[in-house]
């Protein structure tokens, strides 16, 4: 690869994406969100009064949209559907609902992974969801899946805001017959549960150094 690819997976209120947008502003690399880009394919199919449970039309209607991805000033990902910012929204109840099932369609599967890796042609990136390491960037030697205890994960997802079920929301991702969420082969696993976001990323930090990691000469280590 002619870039360098981080790939952080994890399951939902695991930590992952505090650590890969830490981890990413340490070493000056753009920051990938993919759960940002899948709820935004949620969000656009409930603005088209779609069911989400019609893998069809899901289809259709992410076929029809014109997606735009780029990075925002701070080299943080960016997705605009038809022109419109969904940001706002991707945290609403009604996508955390149903981005499970919209996330499972083949079609929207392919579109978004397209961008994803498009990212990795700009540059170096830090790229977080449930299936980078396993499916996005299978080639990336720099894996790291974020782990904690269900009880941790749910109090998390509380102090959040969120009232989701995250044993609900395991299970669907897990066994979705598309890029389901697993732990890749060679990934290294960080339990997360008593661990402060500084201490995650300095896990990693540390993990990458004993495997070559072309460390930058920009890096901001103090920050981790």
């Amino acid at each position: 690869m002619s870039h360098v690819v981080i790939a952080i997976d994890g399951p939902a209120a695991s930590g992952k994406s505090s650590v890969a947008r830490a981890l990413a502003h340490a070493f000056g690399f753009a920051y990938v969100n993919t759960g940002a880009m899948y709820r935004a394919a949620t969000w656009l199919v409930l603005q088209k009064g779609v069911d989400p449970a019609d893998a069809n039309a899901v289809a259709a209607t992410m076929d029809a949209a014109r997606i735009e991805c780029g990075l925002d000033a701070s080299h943080e990902s960016v997705i605009r559907l038809d022109g419109e910012d969904p940001a706002p929204h991707l945290r609403d109840p009604a996508i955390n609902q149903h981005v499970s099932a919209v996330s499972m369609v083949p079609r929207v599967r392919e579109l978004l992974v397209a961008r994803q890796r498009a990212y990795h042609e700009q540059g170096n990136v830090v790229m977080e969801g449930r299936d980078i390491g396993s499916a996005v960037f299978p080639q990336t030697p720099y894996k790291f899946y974020i782990d904690a205890s269900p009880d941790v994960r749910a109090q998390r997802r509380s102090a959040q805001g969120e009232s989701d079920s995250i044993a609900a929301r395991d299970s669907v991702d897990s066994s979705r017959r598309n890029s389901p969420l697993m732990i890749a082969e060679d990934a290294q696993v960080i339990d997360s549960s008593r661990l402060t976001i500084e201490g995650v990323v300095g896990e990693i930090i540390g993990r990458l150094k004993l495997k070559d990691f072309p460390m930058p000469a920009t890096a901001r280590l103090t920050r981790a």
